[in-house]
């Protein structure tokens, strides 16, 4: 069925990309996003240093820039992939991305390089929105979220090897060198996209663009509860993620004293990410992208409670092997929640798929940052302040997807 679909993409063309290829391209595009954080991860203390940061949390900042930039540039791409088709945009959003790059490398004070970041996020905002958006273009419901948890499995075998790339970058060269390298995938990436997509919106299906038409999507999309309400659990439990996320560095290099080793242990739990799409690939035909997610945000908060109640004992002190039993189950609650809550998000929204990607991924994005840079600010040297984000943001996602559900369930 998925291969018919993609046979019926438009601009007909004897080298058809095939469903396996479609996967893999898509969670390239996606995964450019992971690999422009995650390699970063080990050089963090490295760069503060080279561009005067006294204050070791601000090194996250360069972390949250990207995301903000991200966020805002999904308002705008999704509307334009709904007037131009898909590709335009890609091509322009890249070329941004590779700009971005450009400055952070030429950065020499923390500014310029929160400038750099910022632009670079603006730039990865659309092959964020446009590859979610060719998803929904071909797939919805439950297919939706089985192709998006085959996406997230290839997606983080990226963010597992990205931090022992950065890595080994660093013994051969400096910082510098993994901004060049992460521009020269980007290329790549562009280059692949260009030669064997074919577009996935019809040009009857494309709608122009006009500040009323994008009104009257924004405002369908607020109106609907369901729409706004999995899009708000989806940011909120990205949250906590992005704390941790923004705190890993200081964590494992800083705290456990790992050195060299942080690539190995954020492997480790990017691995339980991804197993964790792996597993939902093969349950949610069964059981429904509603019940995985209910399971996995109770889950991820009873796990946090607990640890909340164990941790002030330990301070700093806490072994490592308990952090790591603490990380490794909650990952794995937020890789089933990651590609489930997305794609419950855009399931009322599939006649607006450009905007309403765009808005669904701007709107989880900046709550996200916003909450997520709150928590990672509090690191204090133990593990409290990120568990505390978690517990607290699992909770209100917890509450508002019974309350969604209900909406929903009444709506059918």
């Amino acid at each position: 069925m998925q291969q018919d679909i993609l046979d019926s993409i438009e601009t007909p063309s004897p080298n058809k990309i095939s469903f396996i290829e479609f996967i893999a391209l898509m969670a390239m595009m996606m995964s450019l996003t992971a690999l422009a954080i995650d390699a970063m991860l080990p050089a963090l203390s490295i760069i503060g240093l080279d561009l005067g940061v006294t204050n070791s949390n601000d090194n996250q900042l360069t972390i949250s820039a990207l995301f903000i930039g991200l966020g805002i540039g999904q308002l705008f791409y999704g509307p334009i992939s709904d007037s131009t088709g898909r590709k335009k945009p890609l091509y322009v959003g890249l070329i941004i991305f590779i700009l971005g790059s450009i400055v952070s490398v030429f950065a020499t004070d923390l500014n310029t390089m929160l400038i750099g970041r910022a632009i670079q996020g603006l730039g990865l905002a659309s092959p964020r929105t446009v590859s979610l958006a060719m998803i929904r273009d071909q797939f919805h419901g439950r297919e939706m979220a089985k192709v998006m948890s085959f996406v997230l499995m290839i997606f983080i075998v990226v963010p597992t090897v990205a931090p022992s790339v950065g890595q080994l970058i660093l013994w051969g060269a400096n910082w510098q060198a993994i901004f060049i390298f992460i521009m020269l995938m980007a290329v790549l990436i562009l280059i692949w996209f260009g030669t064997r997509m074919q577009e996935t919106l019809h040009v009857e299906d494309r709608k122009t663009l006009s500040f009323k038409r994008i009104g009257k999507s924004v405002g369908e999309f607020f109106s609907s509860k369901v729409a706004l309400g999995y899009t708000l659990t989806a940011g909120l439990v990205s949250s906590g993620f992005i704390g941790f996320l923004n705190s890993a560095q200081q964590i494992f290099q800083d705290q456990y004293q790992l050195g060299d080793k942080f690539p190995l242990f954020f492997a480790a739990l990017a691995m339980s990410v991804g197993f964790a799409s792996f597993f939902n690939s093969r349950m949610v035909m069964q059981y429904g992208s509603d019940r995985m997610v209910k399971i996995a945000i109770s889950v991820l908060v009873a796990i946090a409670t607990l640890f909340a109640i164990l941790v002030p004992s330990w301070g700093s002190a806490m072994p490592l092997w308990l952090a790591m039993l603490y990380f490794i189950p909650t990952l794995f609650c937020v890789g089933i929640l990651f590609g489930n809550l997305n794609s419950m998000a855009m399931e009322p929204l599939g006649h607006i798929a450009g905007v309403g990607s765009a808005i669904v991924g701007a709107v989880s994005t900046l709550i996200s940052v916003a909450f997520g840079t709150m928590i990672s600010q509090q690191y204090d040297g133990t593990l409290l302040p990120v568990i505390y984000g978690f517990m607290l943001s699992g909770g209100i996602s917890l509450v508002l997807i019974f309350m969604v559900g209900r909406v929903a369930a009444a709506s059918e």
